[in-house]
């Protein structure tokens, strides 16, 4: 709970220091030349996480854009650790994560705000400031299959058996010594369940031209995914989290109207 509390604290502390920031020019809503603008985002968190997703906003100031976002990515738990597949099998399989249950993939909205801290915001040139967001997250499980060796027609010989895990295969899908890989990434797509949970999210924000037509744009920050209750990421229970924190670098490329 201590990295939420800092979490909590930092985000307090850089939107007060932004907002101050913002409110340096007493002219600041003279001659705004576009009142919105869109990009695409990717964005690329630790634990080799990612994001794809669209940001709307809307120009008050020369100094604050309010927006609006939506995004789709997958979270990796930070103990996944990769297992090369075995080599018995007759054709290549993926590597795999042993003790994995589910993927978790994340499906983000909200709204924020960019507030930049200088003049700079007016000038062709790097306009620095801060942004901040937080909304609701729908977290998607789905089944993490694994290509399975079961005993053949004969004590030679083994067929291969995608499955997930189930109370009933444990001993199978738990055993290293019977799992040949990751099945094909596209199994499990038509059995995934949902978690609620929510998001947020604060970042130093670097743009290319502020206000010129097209948006170039790079974040670094922080972001936080928090569920309703632990994500079954892993068989064991106690290697699940509830709450995801990671740093991240966002890119985003767009254009103002």
């Amino acid at each position: 709970m201590l990295r939420v509390y800092l979490f909590i604290l930092t985000l307090t502390m850089l939107a007060h220091s932004a907002g101050a920031q913002g409110n340096i020019a007493p002219s600041q809503n003279v001659g705004i030349v576009y009142n919105t603008e869109r990009t695409s985002n990717l964005r690329l968190s630790t634990n080799r996480s990612f994001a794809l997703g669209m940001e709307f906003g809307k120009l008050r100031t020369y100094y604050k854009t309010k927006t609006w976002y939506v995004n789709l990515g997958e979270i990796k738990h930070p103990k996944e650790q990769r297992q090369s597949a075995d080599p018995r099998a007759s054709r290549a399989f993926r590597p795999f994560v042993y003790g994995k249950e589910n993927n978790l993939f994340a499906l983000r909205a909200g709204w924020g705000a960019k507030r930049y801290y200088s003049e700079k915001a007016r000038q062709k040139g790097v306009a620095v400031g801060v942004s901040y967001s937080i909304g609701p997250t729908l977290g998607l499980l789905k089944p993490y299959y694994l290509a399975l060796a079961y005993q053949g027609e004969n004590n030679a010989s083994f067929r291969v058996i995608h499955q997930r895990y189930t109370e009933g295969n444990s001993s199978i899908f738990l055993d290293n010594t019977r799992i040949l890989g990751a099945s094909p990434f596209s199994r499990g797509f038509d059995e995934i369940s949902v978690l609620p949970g929510l998001n947020a999210s604060i970042a130093y924000h670097m743009d290319w031209g502020a206000f010129d037509e097209m948006v170039k744009a790079l974040e670094i920050g922080l972001m936080l995914d928090l569920f309703g209750k632990k994500a079954p990421v892993f068989v064991n229970d106690d290697r699940n989290k509830q709450l995801f924190l990671n740093f991240f670098v966002n890119l985003q490329f767009g254009k103002r109207k």
